[in-house]
């Protein structure tokens, strides 16, 4: 069956998405979600449950190590200088 604009309006009236909730780390006055872990300084409700220091050191050794990688990979992508062109001599005109 047929159904109005005004029908589907009314069912579509719920389907708008809410704005995410932060609040303040008391540790470090950073906003972080609701019930997550602070980003910042890793802890949650008063005790530190993730340890953000390591996981910098493990990554900044992560990148170190790309770094590495990828100096080999630049020096054999430089190609040599290449020789100066010969100029061809122009082509005569047909008459």
């Amino acid at each position: 069956m047929r159904h109005t604009k005004g029908h589907t309006a009314n069912r579509r009236s719920h389907h708008a998405l809410k704005g995410a909730r932060f609040e303040t780390c008391p540790k470090c006055s950073a906003k972080h979600l609701m019930h997550r872990a602070c980003s910042n300084c890793g802890n949650y409700r008063g005790r530190m449950v993730v340890d953000t220091m390591k996981k910098t050191l493990r990554l900044a050794k992560k990148s170190e190590a790309k770094a590495e990688v990828k100096k080999p990979m630049e020096a054999k992508r430089e190609k040599p200088a290449k020789a100066e062109k010969k100029e061809k001599p122009a082509k005569a005109e047909k008459k």
